[in-house]
């Protein structure tokens, strides 16, 4: 199901990260469905393939598609680059990518495991605003969306260190939002709440996912966000059940 069909982001270029599932997957269709052109970025090619034709089907467009892990911080630059040479500009970033880790007490955490949280849910997210923040000031309405959640401002057990970075990712979009008040560019966060998806079962490996909302039922908020004519900055954004 890509969503409703619609034209709010028509002519719009949207990146999305952690597109080849979950909530990336979800926000990347629903945008195409609202007009967009939506630059896909994923680890796994074959799944990126699968959602263009999805893409193509419901819309008869195609995505951009690139197949790389964030954390290769270098591709990100050439991303920028690459966008810049293609479209001039970016109306709309969301970040959707993100990784568990693992769940135990702090002094317990593996270095290696909170140096993969913290790469991809914080230190790729910031190389990606750096690499487009140009290009979204060069938008009309430039939008930065960055998914978030409770265990970044709740301090929950054995959480460490995805809280931990949950919460710097807060503190950066926030901060972010606050330089771009004298500019057109919009930053802000989106707490989905409890969604089907492989970071959730991971977590919650007990947990029946068929009473979860799909990632497409939390679809609406992004649109909300990256439409042109929301103009709210800085804000966290739950989406209740």
């Amino acid at each position: 199901m890509v969503g409703p069909a619609g034209d709010r982001l028509a002519g719009r270029i949207a990146l999305v990260t952690g597109a080849s599932k979950g909530i990336g997957r979800a926000v990347a269709k629903r945008f195409a469905s609202e007009g967009a052109t939506v630059v896909a970025i994923a680890r796994s090619k074959d799944e990126l393939l699968s959602l263009d034709d999805e893409i193509m089907e419901a819309t008869g467009q195609s995505a951009v598609l690139v197949d790389e892990d964030l954390t290769a911080f270098d591709k990100i630059d050439q991303v920028g680059e690459a966008l810049f040479k293609r479209y001039g500009k970016l109306d709309v970033v969301v970040g959707a990518a993100a990784t568990l880790g693992q769940l135990s007490p702090v002094g317990h955490i593996p270095p290696k495991f909170w140096d993969q949280v913290f790469n991809l849910n914080v230190t790729a997210n910031w190389r990606l605003l750096r690499s487009v923040d140009p290009l979204l000031r060069q938008s009309d309405a430039g939008r930065a969306i960055f998914v978030t959640c409770s265990q970044g401002s709740l301090p929950a057990p054995y959480w460490g260190a995805y809280g931990a970075s949950k919460a710097a990712l807060d503190q950066l979009v926030r901060i972010y939002a606050a330089e771009m008040t004298e500019s057109k560019v919009c930053a802000n966060l989106i707490d989905p709440g409890p969604v089907r998806s492989a970071l959730r079962l991971k977590a919650f490996p007990g947990e029946d996912q068929n009473m979860l909302r799909a990632p497409e039922d939390v679809t609406t908020a992004f649109v909300d966000l990256a439409d042109p004519a929301h103009d709210k900055t800085g804000e966290r954004v739950t989406i209740a059940d």
